[in-house]
């Protein structure tokens, strides 16, 4: 249902779940905005598989909308954002371990993503520790690992 008045918009965010920040048609809806908006470069949260909507349940369903990996996910994300005509980073979320980062960046490779934000879980672990991790992460994105 749309909206009735700008006091109701400007509160949708508000009546969103825990889970719902990181649920699937939040994303994709939110990359589609940013797009309308005339965002070229657009940065959403790696999502779940989490649907937050009602009503977009009943169309993700209807539709057999595949988001049971991650990639999947991502891929649907980036087809929300103009069908992969804009680019779509992820952000890297809360500290995490290593492996974690990497599933989170093969995800985002094979799901056509642009890249992640890769911020607390390099630089809260040693310098040496973080430069292996960025290496490797580079690796994955340019397809060598």
């Amino acid at each position: 249902m749309a909206p009735r008045n700008l006091k109701e918009q400007a509160n949708r965010g508000e009546d969103l779940s825990k889970k719902g920040e990181t649920a699937i048609d939040v994303a994709c809806y939110a990359a589609q905005i940013a797009c309308q908006l005339g965002a070229h470069i657009v940065k959403v949260k790696l999502p779940s598989d989490h649907i937050e909507q009602d009503a977009a349940r009943k169309v993700y369903e209807k539709e057999n909308i595949p988001i049971a990996t991650a990639a999947d996910r991502v891929r649907h994300v980036v087809q929300s954002a103009f069908d992969g005509r804009r680019i779509v980073i992820f952000s890297g979320g809360a500290k995490k371990g290593k492996d974690a980062v990497f599933e989170d960046a093969h995800a985002i490779r094979d799901g056509g993503g642009f890249g992640s934000i890769i911020g607390r879980n390099a630089f809260q672990r040693p310098k040496d520790d973080a430069i292996k991790m960025l290496k490797k992460i580079m690796n994955i994105y340019l397809g060598k690992e």
